[in-house]
């Protein structure tokens, strides 16, 4: 999975609209291989961005668990020690 997905189910406060997004776009960059894409294609890339967006605000608002909620602070700490193990100062 691209680095740059974050994970955004079972966290307090819940995911917003625009993390959604944001890992949309990330995602449609990955399989597209695309930063930017071409006037050509910018219509296909912009609409294929609104779709996984819906279908992952569809399934992340559908999805059940009894596990409690992730603090956003505490897996941001979390992932900043680990970068900083692996890779240094």
């Amino acid at each position: 999975m691209c680095r740059n997905i974050k994970t955004l189910f079972n966290f307090a406060p819940p995911v917003t609209d625009d993390e959604i997004r944001a890992a949309s776009l990330q995602f449609v960059r990955k399989i597209t291989g695309f930063n930017k894409p071409s006037k050509a294609n910018e219509d296909a890339f912009l609409a294929a961005i609104d779709e996984v967006a819906a279908v992952s605000t569809r399934l992340l608002r559908s999805l059940e668990t009894t596990a409690p909620p992730k603090n956003r602070e505490e897996e941001a700490a979390k992932a900043r020690a680990r970068a900083l193990e692996r890779f240094g100062a």
